[in-house]
């Protein structure tokens, strides 16, 4: 008996070491990542490269087309995602009786999370840009991009209904609230930290791409910034891709890269930090 508890010890110390060991390399991945750009673009940051027009075929001034386009489509995929997916995952989960159709439905979901960016992208070329005439605009590519990060909304914001209690929808009904006035005035707001969650992970899916933006909305050189929503823009993951593959002046073209790449990662944590920290505040508000 003392041989077999002496083994279950040490088999249990050494999954604790693999676990600690998995966080340690987790962080050291993120914080060379993170030490390699920061290495690599800090030279070229300054108050003119953040908010001055590019010029020269991008080899100079500054990046302010690129932070605007990348935040407008960050808003617009937000836009398009967030009224969609609350209240898709509103029918399934409050609405919709278990049935062969509603598992398909969530498969369906499932798989959708699961298609390559660049089909996305295909797709937004096909549908938004060619069938409804919306041309390589700003439009096409929030559309693109809200509907490849609509099955990370549905799914967060039905698993973060599942953590209302029961009983705060019974305390309604039993006050005399209707269904649709429980889900709007006691479900959702219980539910908000977790709908927070689903955005701040939809917002890491779509700040980065390229390949859907590629098809739909970027621009590899813009001297302006866009006035409507029938424009192209400049994004910073695209700006990247064009600074690497494109151009005859490498030499200045790669620092540049690097220093968007840095400027996009501190935008991406940035928009992160303050969806946590509103998450934090409406759980900090809670009374249960």
């Amino acid at each position: 008996m003392d041989i077999r508890l002496k083994m279950k010890y040490i088999s249990q110390k050494i999954w604790f070491f693999v676990f600690f060991l998995s966080i340690i390399i987790i962080c050291f991945a993120l914080g060379f990542i993170i030490y390699f750009l920061v290495a690599r673009g800090y030279k070229v940051i300054n108050w003119e490269f953040l908010t001055a027009l590019p010029s020269r075929g991008m080899t100079e001034g500054g990046i302010l087309p690129a932070i605007v386009g990348t935040l407008y489509l960050i808003i617009g995929s937000i836009l398009v995602s967030l009224p969609l997916g609350v209240f898709s995952a509103v029918y399934l989960g409050e609405y919709a009786k278990p049935s062969t159709t509603v598992t398909l439905l969530r498969l369906a979901i499932h798989c959708l999370a699961g298609v390559p960016s660049v089909v996305f992208g295909l797709f937004g070329l096909g549908i938004f840009v060619k069938f409804f005439g919306f041309g390589v605009s700003l439009l096409s590519g929030s559309l693109t991009l809200g509907i490849m990060a609509l099955p990370i909304v549905i799914t967060s914001v039905e698993e973060a209904l599942k953590t209302v209690p029961l009983s705060f929808r019974e305390a309604s009904l039993a006050l005399g609230a209707t269904k649709w006035v429980t889900i709007r005035r006691v479900v959702l707001p219980a539910a908000l930290p977790g709908i927070l969650t689903g955005l701040i992970l939809s917002v890491g899916r779509v700040a980065g791409e390229t390949a859907p933006i590629l098809f739909t909305a970027a621009a590899f050189y813009a001297r302006g910034l866009p006035r409507s929503i029938f424009d192209r823009v400049l994004a910073l993951p695209y700006h990247i891709y064009g600074l690497m593959t494109e151009g005859t002046r490498p030499e200045k073209q790669i620092p540049i890269a690097y220093g968007t790449a840095l400027v996009l990662l501190i935008m991406v944590l940035l928009v992160n930090f303050i969806a946590i920290y509103l998450r934090r505040r409406s759980r900090s508000a809670r009374k249960w």
